[in-house]
């Protein structure tokens, strides 16, 4: 059985590169041919009780999306945790954008 959607990781244009320890990325996977919109933002911040959380954004472009926040014991986890989703995302056929 054949899937109809081809999901190349292969981004077009320039590659973008992150740095060491990014704590913010916004991606995108656009695909005309199947309507498809989406953009994925990842943040690491600081929360109240000397922790670090995780938020994340998605949704269609031009809408509000959703937010999910993960709470993390210390902001090296929450990195750690935030490489992890770059690397699932990008193998799902997202791209790192710029803003």
């Amino acid at each position: 059985m054949t899937s109809r959607r081809s999901r190349s990781a292969v981004p077009s244009g320039k590659t973008i590169q992150l740095g060491l320890f990014p704590l913010s990325v916004q991606l995108r996977r656009i695909q005309p041919s199947f309507n498809e919109w989406r953009y994925y933002g990842l943040s690491v911040q600081p929360d109240l009780f000397g922790g670090a959380a995780l938020v994340r954004n998605w949704g269609r472009i031009g809408t509000a999306g959703t937010q999910r926040v993960d709470l993390y014991p210390d902001e090296g986890t929450a990195v750690n945790a935030l490489t992890a989703m770059i690397r699932y995302r990008l193998k799902r056929g997202y791209i790192v954008t710029q803003s």
